[in-house]
């Protein structure tokens, strides 16, 4: 089980990982409404490395990203829920709308994104580039089919939009 790190905790955790030879995987997301999709994804990252660390999006970035109702829950309960996973070994909060600066000072080994951002979709992740100019790797997860955080809130209000039980 993981736990909630500053900044400086995480590059200090990096660092000591990096001194024992330990492959750093790294991942940033918004997670709200955690899930099976999320869960999975994260325990496939994990497995590529020996230490999970993943940059969540604060509130104000996610406002900026996904709009005024968004996230649903909390930064620090989805960071503490987050870190509760056994595949994940720190969360890192960060504001930016991206997380290039994070992958910048905490230089993971692998840096894992979902299915959506491949670059057979045509999107290419701005962290992606800065990993590549230190020499790290980029994988991209499929996503588990119908498992999003867009399709669970669909899917609410659905069933309890219209004050249906």
């Amino acid at each position: 089980m993981g736990s909630v790190w500053s900044l400086k905790e995480a590059e200090q955790r990096c660092a000591a990982w990096r001194a024992a030879g330990k492959r750093i995987v790294f991942t940033n997301g918004h997670f709200d409404l955690l899930h099976l999709g999320h869960v999975d994804y994260l325990q496939r990252a994990r497995a590529l490395g020996d230490a999970l660390v993943v940059g969540l999006n604060s509130d104000a970035s996610t406002r900026l990203l996904k709009g005024p109702a968004r996230p649903i829950v909390p930064e620090q309960e989805r960071a503490a829920v987050l870190a509760a996973l056994a595949c994940v070994d720190g969360v890192v909060i960060f504001d930016a709308p991206t997380a290039e600066e994070l992958v910048r000072r905490l230089r993971p080994d692998i840096y894992v994104k979902g299915g959506d951002w491949s670059p057979d979709q045509g999107r290419w992740p701005p962290e992606a580039r800065v990993v590549l100019e230190y020499g790290g790797q980029v994988h991209f997860l499929p996503y588990l089919p119908d498992h999003s955080t867009s399709r669970l809130i669909q899917t609410i209000l659905e069933r309890y939009g219209r004050g249906t039980e």
